[in-house]
């Protein structure tokens, strides 16, 4: 699992027919207090993650184990919105 932060949505007209229906979010990867770490990439959105939220994702095989990704052609999915993280008994993040 990685953490990352919704930064845009992706819209694609013409698509594998598998795709439609799921919400396709651009997601930059993040450090544990929200801030840019890393690069983009287009995950489905399982969660109802909207935009600026800091979300856990993943990617690879595990991406298809969620009800929403079962069986479909998807790489990187976002399964989880975070309310907090916190690290050797610190907040670094809260909602």
């Amino acid at each position: 699992m990685n953490i990352g932060k919704v930064v845009g949505t992706v819209v694609a007209s013409r698509k594998e027919p598998k795709l439609d229906g799921l919400k396709l979010m651009l997601v930059q990867q993040a450090d544990l207090s929200g801030g840019p770490k890393g690069s983009h990439v287009v995950a489905v959105d399982a969660v109802g993650a909207g935009m600026g939220e800091l979300v856990l994702y993943c990617s690879g095989s595990s991406a298809r184990q969620t009800e929403v990704t079962q069986n479909r052609p998807v790489d990187t999915v976002i399964m989880a919105i975070v309310d907090e993280i916190e690290s050797d008994g610190k907040t670094s993040f809260r909602k």
